[in-house]
């Protein structure tokens, strides 16, 4: 197997925040697997303990943020360079104080074997965080400071 060409990334990379938005897991999931239908690694973010398999590092996120979160790439911000793919996405929710913005660094390593390494950037909410501290304790329950 051959690493994803440019177009394969791109297609996956425009699908990869409609599909989320529009809440539908079963597109979402085929979307991923049109790209990387191997492994898949992720530290998210980086610096804390590895997520191993399609169901840690993809459906579990799916279940525990999609209710929650909109998902936008940052206009200028997607970049395909040979199998890799990075961008900054712009993560959506309401907060107590009403629309709230954070933003991730998200970068992706496609392997000729059909694998993935995702690598996330952005700051982890505290535990008491009002606007997704309750994700968080389930997500990272050993960061209850945040990062």
């Amino acid at each position: 197997m051959a690493y994803p060409d440019k177009k394969a990334l791109l297609h996956w990379a425009r699908n990869y925040p409609e599909l989320w938005n529009a809440g539908d897991k079963q597109a979402w999931i085929d979307n991923w697997r049109s790209v990387a239908p191997g492994d898949f690694r992720m530290l998210d973010p980086v610096g804390t303990p590895e997520k191993l398999g399609f169901k840690q590092c993809c459906e579990d996120s799916w279940d525990l943020f999609q209710s929650r979160v909109r998902f936008r790439i940052q206009p200028g911000t997607l970049f395909v360079c040979g199998n890799e793919v990075a961008w900054c996405l712009e993560n959506h929710f309401e907060g107590p104080e009403g629309a709230q913005l954070q933003y991730s660094l998200e970068t992706y390593c496609f392997g000729a074997d059909g694998s993935v390494v995702i690598r996330t950037y952005y700051r982890v909410p505290t535990h008491t965080n009002e606007n997704l501290g309750d994700i968080f304790q389930d997500y990272l329950p050993d960061n209850q400071y945040g990062l």
